[in-house]
């Protein structure tokens, strides 16, 4: 009696090891189909072949989640006892400061959730397969385990597939994979522990046919296809904080718990030492902390992230999210896929052998432009008349051909219609200016992979014959040793010659030995009136030559590797490309040395995860690697403390993509779901952007210290004329809502402009900061603490001064307001350069948006001095002009006493043992 199907049943283990006899017997099926109702059941039990929809939060829920912040949590609470007293202008501000932070957090959240619906979106609508006997077009959501499935030339595989037949079946893998050549498929059983790109009896979903057709069945549908592993390892591969969000976190919590501790303390002097009653003190204690927490630094870090990418925008890189931006600043190790991104993923021949000498092919890709000229040589074969050898060549290079070269008429570009290779040698022979004009294909024998070679059977008017004469010949490309097989002769300088197969087998070592894929060429004179041809009578064949083909590297890819060696940034290639191959391409990136070793796959395999992490930095090239591998990998390096960016095109790349610190996307043949995974867009698919891109991050990082050094001091400033006043009894020289006035004006003109600030000098020959620890050191918090003393005391002295004259205390009020926001400009000064002088003139130039900064505070400062309702609404009064030259001139003062600050720390930087932070 027959066991009753259940999942395990339908589940069959690493079926491209097992005979398709086998794996038909495990699913309890056979090739002529299944039946309707056996299907139903099936699909009862295996589920619809689609990938599942991940669970999604509410969009309250995520909105609510971006005021999870702890100096978010006390402006809330501060707006809350604020909105009990009555005090609605304060509440209001400090609610627009957190809401508009949070709803720009929402906008860019999503990244996780779009990743998988991009991969969602490689599967295929529907399938041809067997059912009740007959073929029929199904859903290909309605596929199960079982299923036999027909491939034609275009089609996107349905399912992963266990191929029954294959014939001259390929199947363009790149994006699963990263190869840059269809893989010839075959229905025998391949080991057991074959990599993703070595199971040639399997078609995995979402990849493409390109040539030939087969039969496969079903096996894995859904969540358990190699595609949906990949949405799996997606989803689990969470993303990390950026070092900037980390350091942001760690610097809010330490300044809470100093704010708390400081407004606790001044609460119990105030009232045991002085007497305060508590509603006094409650005021002055909220006055305090408000004064004190720098609220408008989550708006000050968005805008300044904000601006860097529109800045990025520029340099082709489009920015998804915008920690990102200065994280990739901090990056130390660079993971890029080969194909498509250190590489044009255009196959292009580099070098051509014939019997009689070597010819270098200049060009790239497929654009027609380039020489062929002899090696070692000036010239010889960019005449009008090629020579004999090289004529032969190209001749079977287009003729034994189906591929096609088109020129778009709008953009101008050059696009292949076939496979890569064939388009190399269709490229090839229209740079010798060869082409198929005056022939006439009679047969072909279609590229099979069991015989690895193409042949045609074609006809050409005679050389030197009469009218209407012609001749034939099979022309024959394939595999090298397969055509030397078949070869009795080559075409030597008077004719045929017996064949050299010693000589060829050299050279065809030290093409591979370059990293190049060799192709061979060969042909065979027929009778004028043979009209077909077979396998049997591709033999006794003269050769003509050798192909060396590469998909080139990138060469702006190659600058950008020694810019970013330079900068202190670890380029590492990891690729599902043959080991020999990448190391080559490797090798002439100037990535790996001439020492340089790979690991493969299978090796990384056998190791442990600790294992991997002892000898991961030491690796550069990695060869044949899966999903999995690469995000063993990423977390390898991370374990070390480094950065890591992760570029790639493919599915394959999405897991590690998320996983890794910064993810980098190739946006013209990068995938849906590797863009939707990605921090990063490179626009124009150029490695050289990254290396634009980095600069650009550090200087952002840059700017964004600058800007929190600056705006620090305006909150220390205030909150230390409060804490004095209360601490000595004194009068307020600031109210609250004051207090909230100088903190927005300055944050949203003086502190806004240092994100404008220029690169600085060596900003790419320096190492990647250290990831850690708080986002200003000690260093630079003394800093702080004496330039918030310099410009609290400074409002003290003038509010306290003018007091002292007997004017009102509101027109003493807005003197010190004056004070303040007067000192902070000429405080944003010094900040332009904090690790050198800011006596230069340099200092007036290089950031227009200081000078309208400048105005802009002037301006809003004259309406909060001399308008009416500001008057009401600050309590502020019209100064005399003569009131405004104190603060002008003690400004003036801050300014030399904080470069000389400056002068003092660069001294204590450069004795032994100093440290100051450098690129400020």
């Amino acid at each position: 009696m027959p066991q009753p199907l259940t999942e395990a049943r339908l589940t069959v283990a690493r079926p491209w090891a097992l005979a398709a006899d086998a794996v038909l017997a495990h699913l309890e099926a056979d090739a002529a189909g299944l039946s309707s109702a056996d299907a139903e059941r099936r699909l009862d039990i295996a589920g619809p072949n689609r990938l599942p929809e991940p669970a999604r939060r509410p969009a309250v829920l995520r909105f609510l989640s971006h005021f999870n912040d702890t100096l978010i949590y006390i402006l809330l609470g501060a707006a809350v006892i604020k909105a009990l007293m009555g005090d609605w202008l304060d509440f209001w501000v400090i609610m627009a400061v957190a809401i508009i932070n949070a709803v720009i957090g929402y906008i860019q959240e999503g990244r996780a959730e779009k990743a998988l619906a991009g991969i969602r979106g490689m599967l295929s609508a529907d399938a041809s397969a067997r059912r009740d006997g007959g073929w029929v077009t199904v859903p290909a959501a309605d596929l199960v385990p079982g299923d036999v499935v027909q491939l034609m030339p275009g089609d996107k595989v349905p399912a992963d597939l266990r191929l029954l037949q294959a014939f001259q079946l390929r199947i363009d893998e790149a994006a699963l994979t990263g190869e840059s050549v269809p893989s010839s498929k075959t229905d025998d059983p391949v080991a057991p522990d074959a990599g993703v790109g070595d199971r040639r009896s399997m078609a995995f979903s979402g990849t493409i046919v390109s040539a030939g057709q087969g039969r496969g069945v079903v096996t894995a549908t859904g969540a358990t296809t190699e595609l949906g592993r990949i949405q799996t390892l997606a989803d689990e591969a969470e993303a990390l904080a950026t070092p900037l969000t980390r350091q942001l976190d760690g610097f809010g919590r330490v300044l809470t718990l100093v704010i708390l501790a400081m407004a606790a303390v001044m609460m119990m002097i105030g009232r045991f030492l002085h007497g305060m009653p508590y509603p006094e003190l409650i005021s002055a204690a909220i006055g305090f902390a408000v004064a004190a927490i720098p609220e408008g630094l989550p708006a000050l870090v968005t805008i300044t992230l904000a601006i860097g990418v529109q800045q990025m925008a520029r340099h082709n890189a489009i920015t998804r999210k915008l920690p990102a931006v200065e994280a990739l600043g901090s990056v130390t190790t660079v993971c890029s896929d080969k194909t498509g991104t250190l590489t044009r993923n255009e196959m292009t021949v580099r070098h051509i052998v014939t019997p009689l000498g070597h010819y270098d092919v200049t060009g790239l890709g497929y654009r027609p432009e380039g020489r062929i000229t002899p090696t070692g040589g000036a010239s010889g074969a960019e005449g009008d008349v090629l020579p004999g050898d090289l004529s032969a060549i190209l001749a079977i290079a287009t003729l034994c051909n189906d591929a096609h070269v088109v020129r778009d008429d709008i953009s101008g570009a050059w696009n292949l219609v076939g496979e890569p290779t064939e388009g190399a040698l269709k490229v090839v022979a229209m740079k010798g200016g060869v082409g198929g004009a005056g022939g006439r294909r009679i047969a072909v024998i279609p590229f099979d992979s069991a015989n690895k070679l193409m042949a045609t059977l074609n006809e050409a008017p005679r050389s030197g014959g009469g009218t209407g004469e012609v001749s034939r010949a099979i022309l024959v490309k394939g595999a090298p040793d397969r055509l030397l097989e078949r070869s009795l002769t080559q075409r030597g300088r008077r004719g045929s010659e017996p064949l050299d197969r010693a000589r060829w087998e050299e050279e065809i070592a030290a093409l591979s030995s370059q990293g190049l894929r060799v192709l061979a060429a060969a042909r065979k004179p027929v009778r004028a009136t043979t009209d077909a041809f077979g396998l049997d009578d591709v033999i006794d064949l003269e050769f003509i030559g050798l192909w060396g083909i590469v998909d080139p590297p990138r060469p702006e890819a190659v600058a950008a590797i020694a810019d970013c060696h330079t900068a202190g940034i670890a380029v590492k290639m990891i690729t599902g490309d043959h080991a020999g191959t990448a190391l080559a391409i490797a090798r002439e990136m100037g990535l790996a040395g001439a020492d340089a070793e790979v690991l493969t796959g299978t090796e990384l395999e056998a190791l442990s995860q600790e294992q991997l992490r002892e000898v991961v930095r030491d690796v550069d090239v990695y060869a044949r690697t899966s999903p999995e591998h690469k995000i063993r990998i990423v977390r390898a390096l991370q374990s070390h403390g480094e950065v890591v960016a992760m570029t790639g095109d493919g599915v394959n790349d999405a897991p590690a993509l998320t996983r890794a610190d910064v993810g980098i996307a190739m946006g013209i043949k990068g995938t849906e779901a590797t863009k939707e995974a990605a921090e990063f867009v490179l626009a124009d698919d150029n490695f050289a952007t990254i290396r634009s891109a980095v600069a650009e991050g550090r200087r952002i990082y840059d700017n964004l210290r600058k800007s929190i050094v600056f705006l620090l001091p305006t909150n220390g400033a205030q909150s230390l004329v409060i804490l004095v006043a209360v601490v000595f009894g004194l009068a307020l020289p600031l109210t609250s809502v004051q207090v909230l006035w100088v903190n927005m004006v300055t944050a949203v003109t003086l502190s806004l402009a240092l994100a404008y600030e220029p690169a600085e000098r060596g900003i790419m020959r320096r190492p990647p900061r250290a990831t850690g620890g708080p986002i200003i050191d000690r260093a630079e918090l003394g800093f702080v603490l004496v330039v918030s003393l310099l410009i609290g005391g400074a409002a003290m002295g003038v509010f306290y001064g003018v007091s002292a004259t007997g004017v009102p205390i509101e027109v003493a009020r807005t003197e010190a307001v004056l004070m303040l926001a007067l000192g902070q400009l000429a405080y944003l000064f010094n900040c332009r350069f904090l690790t050198r002088s800011s006596f230069t003139l340099d200092v007036l130039r290089g950031n227009k948006a200081i000078w309208w900064s400048a105005l802009a505070l002037i301006v809003l400062q004259l309406i909060y001095t001399y308008v009416p309702f500001m008057n009401v609404l600050f309590a502020s009064r019209p100064l005399e002009p003569s009131a405004w030259v104190l603060p002008l001139v003690l400004s003036i003062a801050i300014f030399l006493a904080v470069e000389a600050l400056k002068a003092l720390l660069r001294s204590r930087a450069r004795r032994p043992g100093g440290a100051l932070k450098g690129g400020s």
